[in-house]
């Protein structure tokens, strides 16, 4: 596929129309970075739009995030019933309730664990995160932390033979590997399945772990979007950062400002 290697090549995207299905990412993409994944600040009236929006693409709103389902919740307290993927589409919980669990964790990233925390000690803001099978070592509050946990995984996966390591923005991630979902299977799920069949597919994302469903999208003729400035991707079109997410989403619910 093309991959666009400048944010200039991009255009900003239309506002929703009513027969999309929209897929957003979280931390990056709707929510500003946070030292800690737990410290992110949800602004006033998000949650008010994104339900909103829900309801105006009769329910094809769909959160897909690196975390876990229950960690989405524990954020996005006011939207515990919408369709959402975690863990890069480890997890799923559909419109009516009913969830796809994550893989149990095997008894050797216990000790695994516990070694990305003794090397996270030596580097004040580095961040080690349980997240059910997976283990994602953070250095955003410490870059030079860098090297040390990607030696770390890279030797890890000698004791989590079935492991890969997935990279991201600041993070790598250790996580079942194989035919793993990930942010672009999730996304094939839900297009499989109504509210979302038979409907545009567009994909809100900053990661390079987005790109899997950008790839998605644009497969079945839909809007991939970049967010932020990352320049290389699969995506083609563009905001500028996750402030711009959110009065993109708040143009499109005022007034039902949604498209037809």
């Amino acid at each position: 596929m093309e991959s666009h290697d400048t944010e200039q090549q991009r255009p900003s995207p239309p506002l929703p129309a009513h027969d999309w299905a929209l897929f957003l990412d979280v931390d990056g993409c709707l929510l500003d970075f946070a030292p800690h994944p737990s410290g992110v600040v949800v602004p006033a009236r998000l949650q008010e739009h994104i339900a909103q929006l829900a309801k105006q693409l009769d329910g094809a709103l769909a959160l897909v995030s690196g975390r876990s389902l229950d960690a989405i919740d524990a954020v996005f307290g006011e939207l515990h019933h919408l369709p959402a993927a975690g863990m890069h589409g480890l997890e799923r919980r559909e419109l009516d309730g009913r969830r796809t669990h994550a893989p149990d964790a095997p008894e050797s990233l216990r000790t695994v664990a516990a070694e990305a925390l003794h090397i996270a000690a030596a580097y004040p803001g580095a961040i080690v995160e349980r997240k059910g099978p997976n283990l994602a070592l953070h250095w955003r509050g410490a870059p030079i932390a860098q090297d040390a946990f990607r030696a770390f995984a890279a030797a890890a996966l000698r004791v989590l033979p079935d492991y890969r390591v997935q990279g991201g923005d600041h993070v790598l991630e250790l996580r079942p590997g194989g035919a793993t979902p990930d942010k672009g299977s999730a996304v094939e799920g839900f297009l499989a399945q109504s509210p979302f069949r038979g409907r545009t597919p567009v994909f809100v994302g900053d990661d390079l772990t987005d790109e899997h469903a950008f790839a998605v999208v644009n497969a079945h003729d839909g809007l991939s979007i970049l967010v932020g400035p990352r320049l290389r991707s699969e995506a083609r079109w563009h905001l500028a950062d996750p402030a711009a997410v959110r009065d993109w989403i708040a143009r499109a619910v005022v007034s039902d400002g949604v498209h037809a």
